[in-house]
């Protein structure tokens, strides 16, 4: 398709200027064809995937349609996530900048209900916001949406998947029906075509998302890995291939943590992400990586949503994605604007279905990498190293520090000496947990342990790397098997009674709501996520009685669980939480 100019799209002059201001000339697919659509008036859906430019698709017709002498609020941006909320309010903002007398807020969960009640008391003619605090507003008579012109669904899949299907019907029956409704999502599943039918009129339907890998600039690659190696076959990538700025990808909170640990432990200047984590931390983590202080950021995927990063070198899949939609979204974020970037996965012997399921998906081809050897990673540095000294002799080396080389000669030690003692302080000694052999999944521990003799005088035993183990406290259970994120099913959660799921790792809370409340399961998931920052994968089985219910949250969360929903409502109706008896 050939590129499209701003100023060739149907925008006024003040959205041009603050375009051409942000570097941006020319369009994305989604903001060409996209932006003359709802610029018309008419319903839309556009499937798009992080970082194609949506934000500016809905954002920019959002602006334009604004009445700047009415204080009401006139635009509803919903959004699954605190951090896409906030990403999306930045852009608009940005766009509006010389459309005097525009107003952005911003309301989700985990800030103060004054904050906002502030913001929108001042009058927000744009809010964005999560579906959950939305409802409280809407609820508590702060938000009122009867001069609603445009309203829009960002994200509109994952917000399905995190249970906020009747939050979203409902926020949208308190809007005009005349309204023009706006829907974004990565896929277009029943769910979503179920939303569009029901309020929408005759959308126009727009698909810029392609399944198929199609970037050339992206090189792909798995690695056959045993779960304990996963560490030091990554580190040896990040050093072999010289790798600047990384994604790394887990499907768990508790993964993250791990990752990021061990990669400090090692030297690595790494960062997590994930759902437990105060805005305020997660806005300074962001902050970093994009300056490059930080270096390695590990994700969830729910937590990486809306996430737009230049110039990252590589994406890891430290984790197989549990939705074959999430390794596009995920490598997507390397190899843009003409830059080269490697895609890295690795997987086990029993993930080898998934990963020709990816295949069949991308309709690409995924090549089996090869394992930096430790004799290659050890020539790695040291070449580095030359290459470094050779830069530095280049640019000119003063006499300054002649008088250091010669106290230590009067002092015994030879040129050859003090060379030797200078390289071992810069490159360091080159450590591996593992011998190579050891590394792939085909490798089996003998009984009692393999005692090879290990590189750079390192005994441990090779199944715990930096004294960790994956079926340790932060890892997975069940003999070692990962523990994996759950996506929200209402019809298999909700049950008519029950003892729960009987997981360890899991603590069954009371509600004091039930059936007679009108209370369903994604209420519960909603209002948690919400208030608590907690995502909506990793509430367990809940049980639905008439006059109350049981939820389960991971025993790591009861009590910021109990904590943020204190003196807080699901359904619009005052709950009270406690640990089952």
């Amino acid at each position: 398709m050939e590129q499209v100019k701003f100023s060739d799209l149907p925008v006024s002059e003040y959205i041009l200027r603050a375009v051409e201001e942000m570097g941006f000339e020319y369009s994305t697919p989604i903001q060409a064809q996209g932006i003359p659509v709802v610029m018309r008036g008419g319903d839309f859906i556009g499937q798009a995937q992080t970082g194609t430019g949506k934000t500016a698709a809905f954002g920019i017709p959002a602006i334009e349609a604004v009445d700047v002498d009415s204080k009401s609020t006139q635009v509803l941006v919903m959004c699954p996530t605190r951090e896409l909320a906030l990403q999306v309010k930045e852009q608009i903002q940005k766009l509006a900048k010389y459309k005097r007398g525009l107003n952005v807020a911003a309301i989700y969960g985990g800030e103060s209900y004054e904050r906002q009640f502030l913001a929108l008391k001042k009058g927000s003619q744009i809010v964005v916001g999560t579906p959950g605090r939305i409802m409280d507003h809407i609820d508590r008579k702060t938000l009122i949406l009867s001069d609603i012109k445009l309203a829009i669904l960002d994200e509109a899949d994952e917000m399905l998947n995190m249970g906020f299907r009747e939050d979203i019907e409902k926020i949208l029956s308190f809007a005009p029906e005349e309204r023009q409704t706006v829907l974004f999502s990565a896929t277009m599943s029943p769910e979503i075509l179920s939303i569009a039918k029901r309020f929408q009129k005759n959308p126009e339907i727009v698909r810029t998302l392609k399944t198929e890998v199609s970037n050339a600039n992206i090189e792909q690659f798995y690695f056959s890995v045993r779960r304990e190696a996963k560490m030091e076959v990554m580190t040896r990538l990040i050093d072999v291939h010289n790798l600047k700025l990384m994604l790394v990808f887990a499907n768990t909170k508790s993964k993250v943590d791990e990752i990021v640990s061990d990669l400090q432990i090692r030297g690595y200047a790494a960062e997590g992400l994930h759902g437990d984590m105060r805005q305020q931390v997660r806005t300074q983590v962001m902050s970093k990586f994009r300056a490059g202080t930080t270096t390695i950021l590990v994700a969830t995927d729910v937590a990486a949503r809306g996430i737009d990063v230049s110039g990252v070198d590589a994406v890891f899949n430290y984790d197989v994605p549990q939705d074959l939609e999430y390794y596009v979204h995920r490598i997507g974020r390397t190899g843009r604007a003409g830059k080269t970037g490697k895609a890295f996965m690795f997987i086990s012997a029993r993930e080898r279905g998934a990963l020709r399921g990816i295949e069949n998906y991308t309709k690409a081809k995924i090549e089996q990498g090869v394992i930096p050897t430790y004799a290659e990673l050890v020539k790695t540095r040291h070449q580095r190293f030359v290459d470094q000294v050779k830069e530095t002799l280049t640019a000119g080396v003063d006499t300054t520090y002649d008088g250091i080389i010669a106290q230590l000669s009067e002092e015994g030690y030879s040129e050859a000496q003090i060379m030797a003692a200078l390289i071992k302080m810069q490159v360091g000694e080159v450590k591996s947990e593992f011998a190579d052999h050891q590394l792939s999944d085909s490798y089996r521990e003998p009984r009692g342990g393999d005692r090879d003799a290990r590189f750079g005088g390192n005994s441990r035993d090779s199944r715990a790397p930096y004294g960790r183990r994956e079926g340790g406290r932060d890892g997975g259970r069940d003999g070692g098997f990962q523990q994996r994120e759950r996506r929200f099913e209402p019809r298999e959660r909700r049950q008519e009674g029950g003892r729960g799921s009987g997981n360890a790792d899991m603590v069954r809370l009371f509600l004091s709501l039930g059936r007679k409340d009108n209370v369903a399961p994604n209420h519960i998931v909603g209002a948690i996520t919400s208030e608590t920052r907690i995502a909506g994968r990793a509430i367990g089985q809940i049980d639905i009685y008439d006059k109350f219910s049981f939820v389960e949250v991971p025993q790591a969360d009861v009590k910021r669980v109990l904590e943020g929903m204190q003196g807080k409502t699901i359904n619009a109706r005052q709950v009270s939480m406690e640990v089952a008896k």
